[in-house]
């Protein structure tokens, strides 16, 4: 992963996840406008036509409890996904979705389950897991602070509360954590100073010519010019005027 491309704000950071979540409340709204009830189309596990809620699922939500929980977080997330994450975002966003729509397809109860909650756990699972992989500052900051904010979400992964599609949390949970280990490589690395690098030498070094072993500073020629020169005397001419 380029490091000069990282880590630099673009209108993608902010009109990305804008858009996103923009989608997911028109989709709400056309339901409360035109009394539609797009819950038939989320995940129903083990079934051939419940298959089409995985790309659909994210976008239908029950009420406007359940999607205003949801948005807040994905867009949050998704920000701090284009910003740190730029050139894998949407491989992350998109087979996020796919991967933790069928693990939910294979592992759910009989019942539709919809919503943008497994995306969310996807990208919590991976950013904060990324950073821990990643050994660079910003990033273990960043994972962090996701724990400091939804950290307490890895509750609704177990079956502790009704109504609520745990086995999609798993899913977009075990989701993120594998694509952290598949993109292990494709992390921005820590600058490294020209002492860290490899192959490097310090007879080579322009700067420690400077110095003795023992460290003492030693004067170059240039210094001394330098020296000679700013120590020049100045001679005066006096005229006499026809007043003197």
């Amino acid at each position: 992963m380029d490091n000069g491309n990282q880590f630099k704000f673009s209108t993608g950071v902010l009109a990305y996840p804008i858009f996103f979540v923009l989608g997911i409340w028109l989709v709400f709204w056309f339901e409360v406008r035109f009394g539609y009830n797009f819950s038939k189309y989320g995940i129903y596990p083990q079934t051939l036509k419940g298959l089409r809620g995985i790309c659909v699922s994210p976008f239908v939500h029950g009420d406007i409890e359940h999607i205003y929980h949801n948005t807040i977080p994905l867009f949050v997330l998704s920000m701090a996904l284009f910003y740190f994450y730029r050139p894998i975002a949407w491989k992350v966003l998109l087979w996020g979705i796919i991967l933790s729509g069928l693990l939910t397809w294979c592992i759910g109860r009989p019942s539709y389950h919809i919503g943008a909650s497994g995306l969310i756990y996807v990208l919590v699972s991976f950013t904060f897991f990324k950073g821990v992989f990643a050994k660079h500052y910003r990033l273990i900051a960043l994972s962090l602070l996701v724990v400091f904010l939804y950290g307490s979400m890895i509750w609704y992964t177990l079956p502790i509360e009704q109504g609520i599609s745990w086995e999609g949390h798993l899913a977009g949970l075990l989701t993120g954590l594998l694509f952290a280990v598949i993109f292990r490589k494709e992390i921005a690395k820590p600058k490294k100073y020209a002492w860290e690098q490899e192959g490097y030498n310090e007879d080579d070094d322009p700067f420690l010519k400077h110095f003795d072993e023992n460290g003492n500073f030693i004067e170059t020629k240039e210094v001394d010019e330098m020296e000679e020169a700013s120590s020049s005397n100045v001679i005066y001419t006096y005229k006499k005027t026809k007043n003197d």
